[in-house]
């Protein structure tokens, strides 16, 4: 491997796609570690709604970026941004060779690219408040703030455009005029994963998830944090929350799961098109045809 520019690694792909297990596969025949890129599996105690690699599968290859803040500690992108390249600049530091791995596009980018994500924390009451007002109103409200961000920010996308007004209230800047990018000076190849049975995967696993122990899970995180613990409206943990407070069965709750999670694999697939465009792998043999592109991409 050329120490000069380094080497890295980059997996990317929707949520159930089987990245973990690939992943691991991967790290073992390149004898690499993995630095897990998910915004939820960063969190302690939040083990089973998030899919997170088993303590077996930490034990098998080393992952980093997994359990490195309490649940109540939210941890922004520009925040985690900071935390993630460091780890991976004392991997090539020590010689090892980065593996990034994940389905969330902001994280992986933010580290990938090196954009630059203003450091303001999530502002409660203000979303409460543009909440009420309703996407329509905030997107009127974009659009004379910010009307760049609203060319780059779907119509329907409510998180996005209230993340853009939040940005905009709290700096008196727009969010399109604080964003950079200084890329790292690494060599990166970046593979995706996708498979066409992907809503059969999304429903198993969601099925799996509730047979694990999702419940028991958000229960504890309730009874340690507080039923507001704002990660727990994340898809999933909110469908339990449902089901604890009567307000769901729980095979109402599954379907219910599946079908947002189904939604939300969608969206990833349209972000990693749109933003990344990756060497999509061929799904008849996954390993192998990572291994020759790595193999060739490190000469």
């Amino acid at each position: 491997m050329s120490s000069y520019p380094p080497h890295v690694i980059v997996l990317i792909g929707p949520t159930a796609s089987g990245k973990t297990e690939l992943a691991i596969e991967i790290a073992e025949y390149f004898r690499t570690r993995i630095h897990n890129v998910d915004s939820r599996q960063i969190y302690r105690c939040m083990n089973i709604g998030t899919a997170k690699p088993s303590k077996n599968q930490q034990k098998q290859i080393k992952h980093f970026l997994i359990d490195i803040a309490e649940p109540i500690d939210q941890i922004n992108v520009k925040q985690f941004q900071e935390i993630a390249q460091k780890s991976i600049k004392r991997e090539i530091k020590n010689n090892h060779l980065p593996f990034l791995v994940g389905g969330s596009g902001l994280y992986m980018n933010s580290i990938t690219k090196g954009f630059f994500v203003p450091d303001v924390p999530p502002q409660n009451n203000l979303r409460e408040q543009l909440e009420e007002l309703g996407q329509k109103e905030c997107w009127e409200l974009l659009k004379n703030c910010d009307p760049i961000s609203t060319k780059k920010i779907n119509f329907a996308d409510r998180i996005r455009t209230i993340r853009a007004l939040e940005v905009f209230y709290v700096t008196g800047k727009p969010l399109s005029n604080q964003k950079v990018q200084k890329p790292p000076n690494w060599r990166i190849i970046e593979l995706g994963l996708d498979r066409d049975n992907l809503k059969e995967r999304i429903s198993q696993r969601t099925k799996n998830m509730f047979l694990s122990g999702i419940i028991e899970e958000t229960e504890t995180l309730i009874s340690q944090y507080g039923s507001d613990l704002p990660i727990l409206e994340t898809i999933g943990y909110r469908e339990v929350k449902e089901v604890l407070n009567n307000q769901l069965t729980i095979d109402e709750a599954i379907e219910l799961t599946t079908t947002k999670t189904i939604q939300f694999a969608k969206r990833q697939k349209t972000w990693f098109r749109n933003k990344n465009n990756p060497i999509w792998l061929n799904n008849k043999n996954l390993l192998k045809d990572a291994i020759i592109k790595i193999e060739s991409f490190l000469g």
